[in-house]
């Protein structure tokens, strides 16, 4: 068996300069990164060790201590919270004592299915107190995770409605100029939640200076209460890739880079079995995994982390379409985005452009979960209602309704009439539902915890803003007074370096302007202004 500078060796060879690539598997071979491993990277390819030791710290799904055999992290997301995770973790614990390491992460990306947990990087959804007690137990016998019940690794895609982009086109293929001016037409927004017009970002690209360009799909869906792009992942990645293709040709790239979030590690074989197909001569596909850090679904942090950095985001201007992968013109688009592309591509331009409102053409893929009957992916034409969303999802008594993740909007009952689009409730596709028993404070708490731990670190503001919101979120749902504190705080989140502090206390002043009775001291206080 090679050691472990021999094993970074041959990753070196086979991988070339992809410093986390190479990171994360040595984490998956060693259950850890350990110091010779650094060590070799750092000789071989020329970057500090202590750049290298920060990158290891930076990114949860990366760790410098051996964790054994049997390492899992419970998903701690609010929907998970709904399900009964605090209790099956404490199980767990009990269960598991001295043999394996657990501890909790912000998020799976299986809120559809929670509660989940990552056992050596594999997801386990659909926990109950049974799986618990079996997986407990498997630990106990000393079962490698290899050997263990298929039907405890199974996700499911929970494709509850689709239409459009689901659809088989099967029209005269455009590309090139015809397709840019189809986009154009059609008026594509990206799917990624702001709305950028796509045929605006490709021709800005294609008309950089630079020899080279890079098209990349961010599949980093780390928001909170967001799976859709999993669902695409898996039934429809040669869509994805087609239209990857097809931005290549438009805007001049020869390679082109999937970055999917660690998380969705189950969907490896596909994935790789689809980038066969759509790579060619002149353009190449890669696929690059996350390893954990919410900030990297933000583009600029995205490319710090496949150029084997910390994902701290870039300061902009200069923006990716001129300044991006390495310092070259790139596109960066979602999963949702390139396969809208793929489709109008394929004959499905007219039928788009009958779809959703004005200001918002075609449809929408949203997640829902949380308080309802069937939680999953819907694809509703834009201008859609939350009360018709509500309906299709079979909400009961539903007293809240958060758009757009931790960083997005709370609504309650008297705004379930506004509606899914760009003039009204722009969203990257995350609905979290909560029924009139939720205490509207833990929401609000979790949100501010979820922040905090995933702080890039590099901001005053955001760094110690979000620890300090999440302690004074614990202070309100204590009955101690910190509503104007929050307030004060969210004032000095506004000067963060990036969106994550900007919007870390949206959702948290939202439940408690709209939910006030909620929070103990929060209620007194506003009642005597």
């Amino acid at each position: 068996m090679p050691s472990i500078q021999e094993h970074a060796d041959l990753l070196i060879e086979r991988m070339g300069n992809r410093p986390l690539q190479i990171l994360i598997e040595i984490q998956r071979r060693f259950g850890h990164v350990p110091d010779d491993a650094i060590g070799q990277l750092s000789t071989r390819l020329h970057i500090p060790f202590s750049r290298i030791v920060g990158d290891v710290e930076f990114y949860a799904l990366l760790s410098r201590e051996p964790k054994g055999d049997y390492a899992f992290l419970m998903s701690d997301n609010i929907t998970d919270w709904m399900q009964g995770s605090r209790v099956l973790f404490s199980r767990l614990s009990k269960n598991l004592g001295n043999h394996a390491s657990l501890s909790n992460t912000s998020c799976t990306g299986m809120c559809d299915q929670g509660p989940a947990l990552l056992v050596n990087g594999l997801a386990v959804p659909n926990l109950s107190a049974s799986r618990i007690d079996a997986i407990a137990d498997l630990v106990k016998r000393s079962i490698p995770v290899s050997s263990w019940p298929e039907e405890f690794f199974r996700v499911e895609s929970n494709l509850k409605r689709q239409s459009w982009l689901f659809d088989d086109w099967q029209g005269p293929h455009l590309k090139g100029e015809d397709l840019l001016q189809a986009l154009q037409d059609c008026a594509l927004r990206g799917r990624g939640g702001a709305g950028y017009p796509t045929a605006k970002k490709w021709n800005a690209c294609r008309e950089a200076k630079g020899e080279g360009r890079y098209v990349v799909c961010n599949a980093d869906e780390g928001e909170p209460g967001t799976f859709k792009d999993r669902a695409l992942l898996q039934h429809r990645a040669d869509r994805l890739f087609e239209g990857m293709a097809l931005c290549a040709d438009i805007v001049g790239a020869e390679h082109g880079i999937l970055y999917v979030r660690g998380e969705y590690r189950y969907l490896e074989d596909h994935l790789k079995e689809a980038i066969a197909r759509w790579s060619r001569p002149g353009f190449e596909i890669e696929l690059h995994w996350g390893a954990g850090a919410y900030i990297c679904g933000e583009e600029s942090a995205l490319l710090e982390s496949i150029e084997g950095k910390r994902g701290i985001p870039r300061v902009r201007p200069p923006f990716p379409v001129t300044h991006g992968l390495f310092g070259m013109p790139t596109v960066v688009d979602n999963v949702e985005t390139f396969c809208a592309v793929a489709a109008i591509a394929s004959g499905g331009e007219k039928a788009f452009r009958s779809l959703g409102t004005e200001k918002s053409k075609g449809t929408k893929l949203l997640s829902i979960s949380g308080d309802c009957v069937k939680p999953g992916v819907y694809e509703f034409p834009f201008g859609v209602s939350v009360e018709a969303l509500l309906a299709e999802c079979e909400a009961k008594d539903a007293l809240a309704v958060q758009v757009g993740g931790a960083a997005g909007t709370c609504l309650d009952k008297t705004e379930f009439g506004r509606r899914i689009g760009f003039e009204d409730l722009p969203t990257s596709g995350s609905i979290m539902i909560f029924n009139a028993s939720r205490d509207m404070s833990e929401a609000a708490l979790n949100f501010a915890r979820f922040f905090a731990d995933e702080s890039c670190g590099f901001c005053t503001p955001c760094r110690v803003g979000t620890s300090l919101l999440a302690e004074a979120l614990e202070s309100a749902t204590r009955g101690g007074e910190a509503v104007s504190e929050i307030e004060n705080l969210n004032i000095v989140l506004r000067a963060s370096h990036c969106g994550l502090g900007l919007s870390a206390s949206r959702a948290v002043m939202d439940m408690l302007k709209k939910f006030p009775e909620h929070f103990a001291a929060g209620r007194a206080a506003l009642e005597g202004r």
